[in-house]
């Protein structure tokens, strides 16, 4: 079972996630706030990061991805519809969330669409596109792991009255999920982990789905 921390970041307690790719490296997924605090843990466990994957734009989840990037050059991975909230406050909630924040935008980046699939060594994280919380919102999946973002939550969903989100998108999106094959350490970007067999049973969304 692939090595993941998790480190709980800013107002909104999102869900950093940083996998080990070995035992010198690693993989963030969503790194909304407290750079420090990332920087700090790379440091203390002698890890080398080279790759942010964003699940989305939102600005509790690339608020300080700026920072972390400048000091660690590792590449930056999102969604081609969510791009433009890398560099927009208003697009990415920040006049919302944390209107007084100091915000860097991310100018450097790769942009995914549906099916990627972001080498890091010998890792692999394979793009699904599931739009319903932005357009542009994705989960990772690796080996074991579903990387959810704002999409699933333990026996909930993510929100759809934000700017690009839709409910009948995340229906679909919820749908394709419950659909795919086997279980999956479900690592969401809030709140607890679960696994994709507990929310088929017991999520209400997922259960009322075909």
């Amino acid at each position: 079972m692939r090595a993941v921390q998790t480190l709980m970041l800013g107002s909104l307690a999102t869900n950093c996630y940083l996998i080990y790719l070995d035992e010198k490296h690693a993989a963030a997924v969503d790194i909304g706030a407290e750079a420090r605090k990332v920087l700090d843990f790379l440091e203390q466990k002698g890890l080398t990061l080279t790759k942010i994957l964003l699940t989305h734009g939102h600005y509790d989840h690339i608020g300080a991805v700026a920072e972390v990037q400048e000091k660690t050059g590792a590449e930056v991975y999102i969604h081609e519809a969510d791009a433009p909230m890398l560099q927009d406050t208003h697009l990415n909630l920040a006049d919302w969330i944390e209107p007084w924040a100091d915000f860097r935008p991310v100018t450097e980046y790769y942009t995914v669409r549906e099916g990627d699939v972001i080498q890091a060594g010998e890792t692999a994280f394979t793009v699904l596109h599931t739009p319903g919380h932005t357009k542009g919102s994705v989960c990772y999946l690796c080996e074991d792991i579903l990387l959810a973002g704002d999409t699933l939550f333990r026996l909930s969903r993510g929100r759809t009255d934000f700017p690009g989100g839709s409910d009948r998108e995340m229906l679909e999106s919820f749908r394709r999920l419950k659909a795919l094959e086997g279980d999956y350490r479900v690592c969401p970007g809030h709140n607890e982990t679960t696994s994709l067999d507990f929310e088929r049973k017991n999520n209400p969304v997922m259960r009322g789905l075909l």
